[in-house]
């Protein structure tokens, strides 16, 4: 086993106070498997959504965007199939000087199936970073409870026995700034593992882009996304034992 990423992610609780918001979803026909499991990148997706629309629901007037710095999440009951119909609650669970990370639980019926915890940056339009507002603390503190997080990743390599091929890039692929979009950059690990999963860790540490050449490299439960040979994605899936969801 390689650790691209070595999780120590701490998923905070739902809080009973504070700024919570929820919205539906669903497994449809695009984001199921030939097994009709949710693949990993409709996980990915779903979240990122979910996001999107608290952050469009809470009031706050900005041009900043938001981009993944990680995203990782893990299974606590069944694994979700096609057409389930599925409920998302996402609340702040911490915060640093230009980020926030963002909890989400992932609900099928009364039954938490997925706990997800992400660290996200505020950007401006052209892609630099910027700090978080004061409505921010107003809006999302209660929920967080003053609890403060780092943006510190860990770093990996692809050992030299590593598999390695082209990833070729889509401009369906492309966010309003350029960069692969953080749910199309999922798709890369959905083509090496399948679900159902216990655990995902996704890294980014550095965009990927229109124009770059992008070399997916693979060793076990690990993947990596390069780009002139310098590590852009960072990525370990724990399998569940009891499938096959390797490929």
């Amino acid at each position: 086993m390689v650790d691209a990423v070595v999780p120590e992610r701490e998923y905070m609780p739902e809080p009973s106070v504070g700024r919570r918001f929820s919205m539906l979803s669903k497994v449809r026909l695009s984001d199921a498997l030939p097994s009709s499991y949710w693949r990993l990148d409709g996980v990915a997706r779903a979240l990122q959504d979910a996001a999107t629309e608290d952050w469009d629901d809470c009031g706050i007037v900005t041009d900043a965007l938001w981009l993944a710095r990680r995203t990782s999440f893990r299974a606590v009951g069944p694994w979700p199939v096609i057409y389930d119909s599925l409920n998302l609650t996402t609340f702040c669970s911490g915060v640093g000087a230009a980020w926030a990370e963002r909890r989400t639980n992932i609900y099928n019926g009364d039954d938490l199936v997925i706990e997800a915890s992400s660290l996200w940056v505020p950007v401006d339009p052209r892609g630099f970073p910027v700090r978080l507002p004061a409505t921010f603390h107003e809006i999302y503190g209660v929920s967080m409870n003053g609890r403060r997080v780092s943006s510190r990743v860990p770093m990996s390599t692809p050992p030299e026995e590593a598999t390695r091929r082209p990833w070729p890039l889509r401009r369906a692929d492309l966010d309003v700034i350029g960069h692969v979009n953080n749910a199309a950059v999922w798709q890369a690990v959905a083509e090496v593992v399948d679900a159902p999963v216990v655990s995902v860790d996704v890294i980014h540490h550095g965009p990927v882009e229109e124009g770059h050449r992008v070399e997916l490299v693979t060793l076990g439960e690990a993947l990596w996304l390069l780009v002139d040979g310098a590590v852009r994605v960072a990525a370990r899936v724990v399998l569940d034992p009891a499938g096959d969801a390797g490929r």
